[in-house]
């Protein structure tokens, strides 16, 4: 129901070469199959996205959260035991990564997604994803000690520069409904 509009379409084609430069390296290639898996799962994104703020269940937002990456988790589990080697023997600091994984990468960030979800325009919401790679990246300069070339901080500055704009198209929009 919300209107597309093209400085926010823009603003999309900004953000992703935005973070082309800051994941991409010097010999980067594309493989056919990698941008297909990527393509689909932008589509899925998307459409999650639309359909979740649609079909609002009546639960909390954990309990939602819960059922979607349990049933994903299902999904993914066959296909994970026939094309993936067998797991490694478990260790506490593995334990204590997959704790971290599950309870803060998945469950916490996705409550708050769903959350935002059910309060705010997909549109609006949609080019925060933006962000994620730019945080990993900021992680890894931080906590890793690794480096940023100057292309990656370029990159940077048009993810951040498009993230705002796109926000502020949607506002101005929401504003003129």
């Amino acid at each position: 129901g919300t209107p597309v509009r093209g400085l926010a379409v823009l603003a999309a084609l900004a953000g992703i070469g935005g973070v082309a430069l800051l994941v991409l390296g010097p010999k980067a290639a594309l493989d056919p199959v990698g941008v297909a898996a990527g393509l689909a799962s932008a589509a899925s994104m998307a459409l999650g996205t639309v359909l979740s703020r649609r079909w609002q269940p009546p639960v909390s937002a954990l309990a939602f959260t819960s059922w979607q990456l349990t049933a994903g988790g299902a999904l993914l589990l066959p296909i994970a035991l026939l094309a993936e080697p067998a797991l490694p023997p478990v260790t506490t600091l593995n334990v204590l990564g997959i704790a971290y994984l599950g309870l803060i990468g998945a469950a916490l960030t996705y409550v708050i997604w769903f959350r935002g979800l059910a309060r705010l325009e997909p549109a609006v919401v949609s080019s925060l994803g933006f962000l994620s790679p730019v945080s990993a990246v900021l992680l890894g300069w931080a906590l890793l000690d690794q480096r940023l070339s100057a292309a990656q901080m370029a990159g940077m500055v048009i993810v951040v520069g498009s993230v705002w704009l796109s926000q502020r198209v949607q506002r101005r929009a929401l504003a003129t409904r």
